[in-house]
This record gives structure tokens, sequence and C-alpha cells, in this order.
């Protein structure tokens, strides 16, 4: 069977999900890439370093996210939902946003010290200045959800 989630089935797979999708365009090419990220209510909360996803979303901030979750081919749940690109820059909410990440991700991770290449690290040492960690979040506009089940 095919249907629509509700808006709760919704809310509930994106704060249930910690990677989806983030798709940007520049100049009528799109681009989409999967990204880590935590879900508050009202937007999305996410991390990178620079490079071509950050640079397509600054020149036109119009984004889509996706995220899904399919235990079988005949047996899903995905949410499709656009919004607009903002970038943090003050600090306090930079620290807040980082939190956020790292209490939601980290609990998944196999081996935490692993990973400072994403800004995510047991030792902050890792972290300092190896890289430029720009933190963002996507405020959502329009949220849609589908699904199958058998």
């Amino acid at each position: 069977m095919l249907g629509e989630l509700s808006q709760e089935q919704i809310e509930q797979l994106l704060k249930r999900q910690v990677t989806g999708r983030i798709a940007c365009t520049d100049r009528g090419t799109p681009y989409i890439v999967p990204v880590n990220y935590v879900y508050d209510g009202k937007r999305i909360v996410s991390h990178s370093t620079p490079g071509k996803k950050i640079d397509m979303m600054r020149k036109n901030p119009k984004v889509c996210f996706q995220v899904d979750e399919i235990k079988t081919v005949f047996n899903w749940q995905s949410v499709i939902a656009w919004g607009r690109f903002e970038e943090i820059t003050d600090m306090d909410e930079k620290e807040r946003a980082m939190q956020a990440l790292t209490h939601r991700i980290m609990p998944l991770a196999d081996r935490p010290a692993d990973h400072a290449s994403h800004g995510l690290s047991e030792k902050e040492e890792d972290i300092g200045t190896k890289l430029e960690l720009i933190l963002y979040q996507v405020v959502l506009v329009t949220k849609t959800g589908r699904f199958e089940h058998p």
C-alpha cells in the first residue's frame, strides 16, 4: 500500500534519522549530497567544510532536503522538505549547533575518536584549526512525506 505520511509521521522521521540528502542548484545545475544532521522541529542543522555544496548554497539559498527509512524495497518512508540555507555565524549559536550535532551523532559512531575530519572527535586538539568548520541551518518551509507498506 502506498500513501502519504501525516505531519506527525513526517516530524518523527525527521527527528529519528541522522543522515539525509541536501540538494542545491547553481545556474540550473543540480547537486545532491548526503549530510549528517539534527532536526529541532523547525530546521535542519548540519556542518561542512568549504567546498562545492557550501559555494552553491551561498549563491542560491533555496534547497531541498530528503530523508528516508528503508526496511525493504516495499516497506519504506520518505520525507522531502524545501527550505532556505542560512550559515550560522554567531559564536554562541555555532556552539549550540555543534553540541546538538555531537550529542545526536556521536552515540551512533563506532569509534568517535576517528572522526575529527567531521569536526566531531573525542580529542579537542583534533578539531582545532586544521579545518574550517561551517555550521548551517536549513529553515524548513514545506514538508511532504510518502510511504509504502506491505
